[in-house]
């Protein structure tokens, strides 16, 4: 996928957040933000599954970590989700570590715990 195409899914992504985060609020568990932003993405005809399996491969093994991807959009960009009062670096790390395992060039860490949403947007770039 081509930056042009990331950057305008980007900002579908971003906008679909803030329209969730709008509706519902902060405090919420990240379990509804989860099924309301894919509600609301697949409602602007973006394609996006919930809890995908991210298994990790050691010497041609297939293992089972018990990754699993909050959402994943048009099977390029990872969102991590959150519902936490500060955002911590093994936050960023577990998104980190989900861009390398499923090799994806782009991921955003959404905390929806915030008051305003812009402030809970973190987007991440894997540099392979």
């Amino acid at each position: 996928m081509n930056n042009e195409e990331l950057n305008r899914l980007s900002k579908i992504i971003l906008d679909a957040s803030i329209e969730v985060h709008r509706n519902l609020g902060p405090g919420l568990l990240e379990s509804v933000y989860e099924v309301c932003l894919c509600k609301e993405l697949n409602a602007r005809n973006v394609n996006s599954k919930r809890q995908v399996e991210l298994p990790v491969f050691y010497k041609n093994d297939k293992l089972d970590a018990g990754f699993r991807i909050d959402i994943l959009v048009e099977n390029e960009i990872v969102l991590e989700l959150k519902s936490v009062d500060v955002l911590l670096p093994v936050h960023e790390a577990q998104l980190i570590t989900y861009l390398k395992l499923a090799d994806k060039r782009l991921g955003f860490l959404i905390n929806f715990n915030v008051p305003k949403l812009i402030e809970g947007f973190k987007r991440k770039v894997n540099n392979f």
